[in-house]
């Protein structure tokens, strides 16, 4: 585990914190869709993402989900943090996006090394900085842009997050995270083909205009 968490984070923190990381943490392999964190829930412990990527989401009333950004390798999501320290019960909802690596942190050594370690102050910093910006773009996405510019952006975000411009879905999980109908997914996405941005396959899309 030490040898992946330096190539990971080896650039960040100096070794007395990665010794740490490496004697508390819990490594974990888990494959696409596995449900990590879930609405309701008391967080425990913090992910440091080795490899892969992990979606966010939130819920509605009614079930409905809303995917708001992704976490890739490298990184962590800060708002599992402030529901660690309020010990308060998640507001969203962590799925793995594709197969990914990572290291499970717990809440007393995540509040206990805010203060000893300066890299870990600066990097739970950024954290929140980066998720807030997203968090913003996805309002933005959600109040100015039509559907068919979210549903691009999505494509794209998705393809990056996977580093693949052929990405794996189908059109019911698009509506599910975009928080839309299965038929207006279908009718858009035949409109970005027309327009040569992507080519429908059976359950996979290729991103043409990346």
């Amino acid at each position: 585990m030490l040898k992946a968490l330096t190539e990971q984070y080896g650039y960040l923190f100096e070794d007395e914190l990665l010794q740490e990381i490496n004697k508390v943490g819990i490594y974990k392999e888990l494959s696409e869709g596995t449900k990590l964190i879930e609405i309701g829930d008391y967080i425990k412990s913090m992910p440091l993402l080795i490899e892969g990527a992990i979606k966010i989401l939130r819920e509605d009333d009614k079930g409905d989900e809303l995917i708001l950004y992704f976490i890739e390798q490298g990184d962590t999501c800060a708002m599992t943090l402030s529901c660690c320290i309020g010990n308060s019960k998640s507001e969203i909802r962590a799925i793995t996006e594709t197969d990914t690596k990572l290291i499970m942190i717990p809440v007393e050594k995540m509040e206990s090394w805010l203060g000893k370690y300066k890299t870990w102050q600066q990097f739970i910093l950024q954290s929140y900085h980066d998720r807030m910006t997203e968090l913003l773009e996805a309002i933005d996405t959600i109040a100015f842009l039509k559907m068919d510019e979210r549903l691009f952006k999505y494509l794209k975000d998705k393809a990056m997050v996977n580093h693949s411009d052929v990405i794996h879905v189908t059109h019911k999980q698009i509506a599910g995270d975009l928080h839309t109908s299965r038929v207006v997914i279908s009718r858009l996405l035949k409109t970005l083909e027309i327009k040569g941005k992507i080519e429908l396959y059976r359950n996979n899309i290729k991103i043409i205009d990346l």
